[in-house]
């Protein structure tokens, strides 16, 4: 496998999906958190998602997860994604992506690359492990992010 981009642009400065769940039930939202490395000698994606999110129960409830990349030109629907919850509207039909099967989990036609994930750990982020000036910002009204790390199986390279 190989992936080959600048990383921290695209997490902090292009932004990109998660997405958990099958054709049946999925939804997805737009992360600029996150990271790539290797951990118990498998490559993995590490991903965060506040507790209070919708797509938290997918990610909970489902052992795959994708994390995509899109050009700038999808940058408006990233930003659909990322302001509207699939609790109260079908956001997916209001981004205008395409949706489709990626492994054992979903993903979008528009993507340039799409990393199909299996989750092997899952855990709080505790704010007393943090310093105080992040937590007081970041968690002043408690709403937690669960880390989630899940081994790359594959790599969806569409563009």
């Amino acid at each position: 496998m190989e992936f080959t981009m600048d990383i921290f642009k695209q997490f902090d400065k292009k932004w990109a999906l998660l997405t958990a769940g099958d054709e049946k039930s999925f939804n997805t939202m737009t992360i600029s958190w996150g990271g790539l490395g290797t951990i118990w000698n498998k490559p993995v994606a590490t991903v965060y998602v506040r507790q209070s999110r919708y797509t938290h129960k997918f990610m909970d409830e489902n052992e795959y997860f994708t994390v995509s990349f899109y050009p700038e030109e999808y940058k408006k629907e990233l930003g659909i994604l990322g302001s509207k919850s699939g609790r109260d509207m079908d956001k997916m039909t209001a981004s205008g992506l395409t949706s489709v099967k990626a492994g054992e989990s979903m993903s979008f036609k528009e993507a340039e690359v799409t990393l199909v994930c299996k989750k092997l750990f899952k855990q709080s982020l505790l704010t007393e492990n943090m310093p105080k000036d992040v937590a007081d910002t970041m968690y002043a009204d408690n709403d937690i992010h669960d880390m989630y790390i899940g081994e790359v199986v594959e790599i969806v390279k569409n563009r």
